[in-house]
């Protein structure tokens, strides 16, 4: 693993997945300082406050709307990079997140609480173009020229950046730091920082070399990229490689989602990747991670100890999320994904009872606060990234831009879904909220128990036997 081809991959992690992560959990903190400015926005522009349930819904949109930019970025993104090439996209999502930033940023001293949800939608629009398991992940030179044993690694390395993104924005909403009422604009235009670092050094790496080679016949720049990333001379076998591949796929007609669907022979494949996609987020993740300081007010938690405990989480999140990257390749991405789900379904189920006892045992809070902690690694650990290999390598190269979409479409979704429901399902069902999820972690588990086999080390061939 030479220092280009990791540095390429820290680079892009740090501005791309850091901040899907970030994005994901930087709601957070500031709930009840955004929505005062809401509603003394409101107040200003009409004569009243919102009531709590148009808040509650104002709110929720605040927060899920980036899924629905998710979901733009996601259908545009293979468009953009055909055009543009993966560096090229990469450039032009970062001056978005600078305008996102800037609309976030400015919205207080502007009064409008419009900019808030403008700029959170297109950070979703960036993040839906570039987080893990999507059409540009798959063309990440990483992802092409790694060595096989070193595949997993790196494919499960977008996911620590992932929760590092969660953990740092835990951390810089302490009340310490960026967690008062003051700061809350500058906390959700925290986002510019690492997109100006991706725009500013992207350019001194060069184009992944299977786009300049089979979509730009730039047999030059290829290898002149492959030499860089590889740090050897010698790259004849891999540009031989790559040309077969060119005149196979010159072949071979992609399919579309629609043929994707309705195409028998790889239906439990298209399956496989709609029951793991949907369940990754509909196993509660984004409900703990949007919501965790309200969960942890709901358990009983002093409110003062609240953000450390949040930070808490995120610390153990990012060891659990190292786990599962160093032990893919050992363990398989069977293990992984059951274990996790099933963590998932247990703690989640704990969740439940412990809110329903905290009132006779006051020391339940602490065993809430355990399952919380549990269903977050048992995410970190599996659920986290392995989804997005699983969509990878269950498919040829005719139907994998279609799975991608499906996928995708379907994480985009479903996560707009969570966030948006989340709070209306706690006011109304309480405690026994956490079971829905549960019971869909424990459904996906024995689904993938049942039906998905081991991808590790083996072809396409294997594998569709193996379903066959």
């Amino acid at each position: 693993l030479t220092f280009p081809l990791l540095s390429v991959t820290l680079l892009v992690s740090f501005g791309s997945s850091m901040l899907y992560g970030y994005n994901l959990a930087v709601v957070n903190s500031p709930v009840v300082h955004i929505k005062a400015f809401y509603n003394a926005t409101w107040s200003r522009r009409y004569g009243h406050g919102l009531a709590p349930g148009s808040l509650t819904l104002l709110y929720s949109l605040t927060v899920s709307i980036f899924a629905l930019g998710g979901l733009g970025g996601s259908l545009l993104v293979g468009m953009l990079v055909a055009r543009y090439g993966r560096n090229g996209t990469l450039s032009r999502s970062a001056l978005l997140v600078l305008l996102a930033g800037g609309l976030m940023g400015f919205s207080r001293e502007l009064g409008s609480p419009e900019m808030v949800i403008v700029g959170r939608s297109i950070t979703g629009l960036h993040s839906g173009g570039c987080r893990p398991g999507g059409e540009l992940a798959s063309r990440s030179p990483a992802a092409q020229i790694a060595p096989k044993n070193l595949r997993g690694f790196l494919g499960l390395m977008p996911s620590i950046f992932i929760c590092l993104g969660v953990f740092f924005a835990q951390v810089l909403g302490l009340p310490e730091l960026l967690g008062k009422d003051r700061y809350w604009p500058l906390f959700l235009s925290v986002v510019v920082v690492p997109a100006s670092l991706q725009l500013l050094l992207l350019h001194c790496f060069p184009e992944s070399p299977r786009y300049l080679l089979i979509e730009r016949n730039d047999v030059c720049g290829a290898t002149e990229a492959l030499r860089r990333f590889l740090g050897t001379r010698d790259v004849e076998d891999v540009v031989e490689e790559m040309k077969e591949e060119q005149r196979s796929l010159s072949s071979v007609e992609t399919v579309s989602v629609r043929q994707l669907l309705r195409d028998r022979s790889v239906r439990w494949q298209t399956l496989s990747v709609v029951v793991v996609n949907a369940g990754m987020q509909l196993s509660g993740i984004d409900a703990i991670w949007f919501y965790t300081n309200t969960i942890f007010k709901n358990a009983g938690i002093p409110e003062s100890q609240i953000p450390y405990t949040t930070v808490g989480t995120g610390a153990i999140e990012v060891v659990a999320g190292l786990i599962g990257c160093f032990t893919i390749e050992k363990l398989g991405r069977r293990p992984l994904i059951i274990t996790g789900f099933c963590a998932m379904g247990f703690c989640l189920a704990g969740v439940t009872v412990t809110l329903l006892l905290q009132t006779a045992l006051p020391w339940m809070r602490y065993v809430s606060v355990a399952c919380v902690v549990g269903i977050i690694a048992g995410f970190c650990v599996g659920p986290a990234g392995v989804p997005f290999l699983m969509t990878a390598e269950l498919f040829t190269q005719s139907h994998r831009p279609a799975a991608y979409i499906v996928g995708g479409s379907l994480n985009w979704l479903c996560n707009f879904t969570v966030g948006f429901v989340f709070p209306f399902l706690q006011m109304s069902t309480g405690a026994f909220c956490y079971l829905v999820f549960c019971g869909i972690c424990l459904l996906v588990a024995l689904y993938v128990y049942l039906i998905v086999p081991e991808t590790r080390n083996k072809t396409f061939m294997e594998i569709g036997h193996t379903f066959a």
